[in-house]
């Protein structure tokens, strides 16, 4: 558990700095000594989850009416920042809480909303969100699974896969098409998924990093979701891919926040380390060259976050646009996977060791990059406003 910060970010409250504290104390007497645990079979203990849920860690964003926290993005990014500090990474409650939730929240009807958000909040309920297929990932207007109306019913037919909370999920959001080619025949559809018919989850995917986040594969065929489980009713179908583009710059935001809490916890590692491994007969933080590096990474991560508080600024007022929330995932993820490389050299040989942190923190990285939407995605949304 590592305090990391650099800085005091301009966002935090006192209510934000109580709400560090606690999650800090959940995660040193929940996560950390079931790490090693959970990484060895693969995934977060269920129970976990409802833990999470009775010390209200869970849809902290989302409204008291609906059993939530009553908070805001702040909250959300306080949680995953003392997540990413307790060397955590398989735990999905970014996908849960902050993604999943704010689709239901932003778009189900109210009975939707009431029939839900509470069971997310308390744990009953595990949720994912499930866009990517075989043959489509950042291009939403290539997804091919279908949901053909049949009475009161969908029927979907298709695949999913990199779903992350995929093992545990009960209430899945979706993405299928309802209607023709391209962007306006999407529908998010949610099944929540206990003794449903046609629902199968394949494989628990073998990640390079990440390696207790349950990430599958999910199957549908002819799986029967009720018509009035399209989000939003009658109103939400066809209105997906609408829907989706206004929630990524959310989901991308999160992303940029886990990324410069790594990068702080990657400096403060390898910084620790300089200070105790000797060579030659001193610490090699005597090394010019190594205080150096040091200085450059905690400058560069400094920078990062300096950008990543810009963006949950304008988040938190509203004016967060498509174009800035893809610099911030794009920029901090980049930062994250450069200074997590550069802070593993400094160990030598035991970087390369997975019993370091620094070097699971290293495998994990990598991905932040490609999901959310690829960083070459990123620079071709931001190309688009020159």
């Amino acid at each position: 558990m590592f305090d990391t910060a650099p800085i005091s970010s301009p966002w935090m409250t006192e209510d934000l700095d109580a709400l560090r504290d606690h999650t800090r104390a959940f995660m040193a007497k929940e996560l950390a000594p079931n790490l090693e645990k959970f990484s060895e079979q693969g995934f977060v203990d269920r129970e976990f989850w409802t833990k999470a849920g009775d010390a209200g860690l869970l849809c902290i964003s989302i409204p008291e009416e609906y059993g939530g926290g009553g908070g805001s993005f702040a909250h959300e990014a306080v949680i995953a920042e003392e997540q990413t500090r307790a060397l955590d990474d398989g735990w999905g409650n970014s996908v849960h809480s902050t993604i999943v939730a704010h689709y239901i929240l932003q778009y189900g009807t109210e009975e939707q909303k009431q029939r839900w958000l509470p069971k997310m909040a308390s744990g009953e309920m595990v949720g994912a969100i499930a866009m990517t297929e075989p043959g489509a990932g950042s291009d939403l207007q290539a997804l091919r699974t279908t949901a053909t109306r049949d009475g009161d019913h969908f029927v979907v037919n298709g695949s999913k896969t990199f779903i992350s909370n995929g093992m545990h999920a009960d209430l899945v959001v979706i993405v299928a098409r309802t209607g023709g080619e391209g962007a306006q025949g999407l529908s998010l559809l949610v099944a929540e998924t206990a003794d449903l018919p046609g629902f199968d989850r394949g494989r628990k995917l073998d990640k390079i990093g990440l390696k207790y986040q349950d990430t599958m594969e999910l199957f549908f065929n002819d799986m029967r979701v009720p018509a009035a489980n399209i989000l939003g009713g009658e109103d939400g179908e066809s209105q997906g891919f609408i829907q989706l583009m206004q929630q990524l710059g959310q989901e991308r935001l999160i992303i940029a926040v886990t990324a410069v809490a790594a990068a702080e916890t990657a400096v403060k590692l390898a910084t620790d380390y300089a200070k105790e491994r000797e060579a030659f007969g001193k610490p090699i933080l005597k090394f010019q060259n190594l205080r150096f590096e040091l200085a450059e990474c905690k400058t560069e991560t400094l920078a990062a976050r300096t950008l990543l508080d810009h963006c949950i600024g304008l988040h938190l007022q509203g004016q967060l646009d498509p174009a800035t929330a893809s610099m911030a995932k794009y920029y901090c993820t980049d930062k994250q996977c450069e200074i997590i490389d550069r802070s593993l050299q400094i160990f030598g040989g035991y970087g390369f060791m997975t019993e370091y942190p620094i070097a699971r923190m290293y495998a994990s990285a990598r991905v932040q990059k490609i999901y959310g939407g690829t960083n070459e995605i990123m620079k071709e949304l931001i190309s688009r406003t020159l």
